[in-house]
């Protein structure tokens, strides 16, 4: 199984709920991207149209990921700086792989896809990310060549008592 990665794919109905079910499954399987389980599309879908207004005004570029069977399995969204000193790296959001395609090396062809759109645009040089502590997602993150160079202990609550680390990743891209 392999993903066709598009970037910067035009944004329509079908596109926009293909995501939003990507990321309420991601979700609701303990994913990482922003909720807790359980939600629902009505939890998800004010921050998924607050990336995608970004999408249409151009702070943010989008890259998907479909299957074979044309499903969404996978996004990344990269976000531009709006500080002037800070333009010369980007933001990587929401990066998921569906549930029923993690596990088959598809994570790591997703970052090295998000790695391709990051040198495509014109004066970037790393990329960040932050990802939540307690799954070894830095782990990953670092077998795909970005290192670790920010922690801040406690700073996620998924539940009371159960805070985990906020962790920055960085992949230079130079």
């Amino acid at each position: 199984m392999t993903l066709t990665f598009t970037l910067d794919p035009v944004v329509g109905p079908s596109l926009r709920d293909g995501i939003l079910k990507l990321w309420t499954d991601v979700s609701n399987a303990g994913g990482a991207v922003g909720f807790v389980p359980p939600v629902t599309h009505d939890d998800v879908r004010p921050p998924l149209d607050k990336h995608l207004v970004g999408v249409a005004d151009g702070s943010c570029r989008l890259l998907v990921g479909h299957d074979g069977d044309g499903a969404v399995a996978a996004t990344a969204f990269l976000t531009h700086n709006t500080h002037r000193l800070q333009r010369h790296w980007l933001w990587a959001y929401t990066v998921m792989v569906h549930p029923r395609h993690q596990g088959k090396g598809l994570g790591r062809d997703l970052m090295a896809a998000t790695e391709a759109a990051a040198r495509s645009i014109e004066g970037i040089d790393a990329v960040r990310l932050t990802c939540r502590g307690g799954l070894g997602l830095e782990h990953f993150y670092s077998s795909c060549g970005y290192k670790e160079v920010g922690r801040v202990p406690g700073a996620v609550r998924v539940a009371p008592g159960d805070d985990r680390d906020d962790i920055t990743m960085l992949l230079p891209l130079y």
